[in-house]
């Protein structure tokens, strides 16, 4: 229920409660996180009840009151009980609003857990030292990883410790998977995808075991036996997840080596770009180190030469120039062959071209001393007139180069951009996405309508091409070089806009991957069912769990996606008085939603992976990394706060 009257404090006096401040997408999702995984009281405190995601947060079951005030004042921190909150979630504003809301935050209630959105990550950095209990994250950054590895066809990571966890579909599923994470997938119908299925007990295996070796077992004479699986495609080992399962066999003679060690393929079936066969199976996997896409020396210098015939936009110029080049060349050889010396013809040539060289004076002619005879002197001639012919194109390209620079524009994409990712919109998830992708090698260009847009500088400085306009998208992508690109991101804040970019793109290039940001799910599903090759991100979805639980004290290191839906890997501490005190991997495992995939206790700061003692509890001092869902997740945190 929703108070009565915008604009004033809550009706009822309320205390131990959390406050959003916002009303933009982010904030929705967070309040949802809030209400529905964890059950606290929340405040929302918003500019506007009309606009933005203000209605829809009004009708959320569960929000103790809405109050609206124009600006993010001490007034508007008091009508919203900030001296008895819990917590405060700044996720709306500019950085410098943000910072100043969190300081008048702890003027007021020094003991209150503060997040707040920060795009300049290291400036966030600084003020949590401001803090004595805040944290500072970006909504962007902790989305853009996905988006980026979407556009590549591959699942993103996150490294913890020096690994790197990712999500593998199916065939790409190795036998040192750390955990199965989802199954029954279906990517006609995302709903049916269970995330972190429930586990049989430790029991069964063994079980299975003394059927299979026992008096009734399937033992042949000659001591030959069929090995059957537990279920297809799948087999499971004591204190394991399942494993994929080894080649089908007619008969396998009892090994003693472990089935842990045993070599194992899956069945060959589809990727997550591509068809998903109802049944499919995700797993969290690790990498040593994270895949980087290479591009070869040959292609880079083959973009380049295009890069520097992109100034040459006449095609009769450049049939002009070419025919030239060629004279230079036999003009060269003529002069390589006539004297034999290499570094001497280059030195006359680069002098010819110049119209720098000296001529045979008539008296070395009479006297028998000229240096090359004719065929130099005809060399020399095409040389010195083909030289005339580059001069003014090299002194037009610097002019050029030297001009937009000085100018501060944008670079536009050039005749030679090949393989690369367009980026359609440059807000903070946009510039983030087009950064990492930068970083990661991979060739990008950027579309932005708004000329004053704060991600146009951002990419500029690393020298990424953008396109600018507020024309049709069809003659935007065009100039960014559709038809030469992998994959097209669409990350502007508007779902039609996004829809719209992707449609236009893949009528323009039908074998482009499209990338889009939807934040209704709904329609994110008719776009799973219409578009191959395609996926769907929201930033707020990904984000929002994240911001949830840094508000509840843990730490999220980051998110995975599985298609539409979110897996956490977060690392959480064991305190006095913590509820975590004393469970096992059996108590933390059992109610669904987590897995336990690594530990670091107390008396050692290794970081154990795939710690097997499930009856080993938990004491002060303790950290576990967990993949969760958001409802595990916001289990544990429940239990991470409450007193022993």
């Amino acid at each position: 229920m929703t108070s009565e009257g915008w604009g004033t404090p809550p009706v009822e006096p309320i205390s131990q409660h959390y406050i959003v401040c916002g009303g933009n997408a982010l904030a929705h999702r967070l309040v949802l996180e809030l209400v529905e995984h964890y059950e606290v009281p929340v405040v929302v405190l918003v500019a506007d009840r009309t606009r933005d995601h203000a209605p829809q947060i009004e009708q959320i079951a569960g929000v103790a009151a809405v109050v609206e005030y124009p600006n993010l004042t001490g007034e508007a921190l008091r009508a919203v009980s900030i001296d008895t909150a819990r917590g405060l979630a700044l996720v709306e504003g500019s950085d410098q609003d943000n910072i100043h809301a969190a300081l008048s935050a702890q003027g007021h209630n020094p003991d209150i857990r503060i997040v707040f959105r920060m795009f300049n990550q290291r400036l966030g950095e600084n003020i949590e030292r401001l803090l004595r209990n805040g944290a500072a994250l970006s909504g962007s950054a902790t989305a853009a990883p996905a988006f980026a590895a979407a556009a590549l066809g591959r699942p993103n990571s996150v490294e913890i410790d020096g690994r790197y966890l990712h999500i593998a579909f199916d065939d790409a599923i190795t036998p040192d998977r750390i955990c199965v994470v989802a199954d029954h997938i279906d990517r006609q119908d995302l709903s049916k995808i269970r995330l972190l299925p429930e586990q049989e007990g430790d029991s069964a295996e063994f079980v299975r075991l003394a059927r299979e070796f026992g008096d009734d077992g399937p033992v042949r004479p000659g001591g030959v036996r069929h090995d059957p699986a537990p279920e297809p495609g799948l087999r499971r080992v004591p204190g394991r997840e399942p494993e994929p399962e080894p080649e089908p066999v007619t008969e396998t003679v009892t090994q003693t080596e472990p089935l842990a060690e045993a070599e194992t393929e899956t069945e060959p079936v589809t990727g997550p770009g591509t068809e998903q066969p109802p049944g499919g199976i995700a797993a969290l996997q690790a990498l040593r180190m994270e895949p980087r896409e290479p591009i070869s020396w040959a292609r880079r210098l083959r973009w380049r030469v295009l890069d520097t015939m992109r100034f040459l936009t006449s095609a009769r110029l450049r049939v002009v120039l070419l025919i030239a080049l060629a004279a230079v060349l036999m003009a060269f050889a003529v002069l390589w062959y006539l004297n034999r010396d290499f570094g001497w013809t280059v030195y006359i040539s680069l002098l010819d071209l110049a119209g720098a060289a000296q001529p045979d004076q008539q008296a070395d002619i009479a006297a028998g001393t000229g240096t090359g005879g004719i065929w130099q002197r005809v060399a020399q001639v095409v040389i010195t007139i083909c030289g005339i012919t580059f001069a003014p194109v090299a002194t037009a390209i610097a002019v050029e180069v030297l001009g937009s620079g000085r100018r501060g524009l944008p670079r536009h994409p050039s005749a030679g951009t090949r393989d690369h990712v367009i980026v359609v919109g440059l807000g903070n998830a946009g510039t983030r996405v087009a950064t990492q992708l930068h970083e990661m090698g991979v060739p990008v260009v950027c579309m932005e309508r708004d000329p004053q847009a704060r991600g146009i500088a951002a990419v500029r400085a690393l020298g990424i091409p953008v396109v600018l306009g507020d024309g049709p998208f069809e003659e935007q992508l065009k100039r960014a070089r559709l038809k030469h690109s992998r994959a097209v991101i669409a990350l502007s804040g508007d779902d039609a806009t996004n829809l719209e970019a992707a449609l236009e793109a893949r009528h323009g290039n039908p074998e482009v991957r499209v990338v889009v940001r939807l934040f209704d799910d709904d329609f994110a599903g008719h776009f799973y069912k219409t578009l191959d090759n395609a996926a769907s991100r929201s930033v707020s979805y990904l984000a929002a769990p994240a911001f949830a639980a840094a508000l509840m004290g843990s730490e999220v290191r980051g998110t995975l996606s599985v298609f539409r839906h979110v897996l956490l890997i977060a690392e959480l501490t064991v305190e006095d008085g913590s509820g975590l005190i004393g469970l096992n991997r059996h108590d933390l495992e059992d109610p669904g939603g987590v897995r336990v995939i690594a530990a670091r206790f107390a008396r050692s700061n290794q970081l154990h992976w795939g710690f097997a003692d499930r009856t080993r509890r938990l004491a002060p001092g303790d950290r576990i990394v967990v993949a969760a869902t958001r409802s595990g997740l916001a289990r544990l945190n429940t239990a991470l706060v409450e007193e022993g």
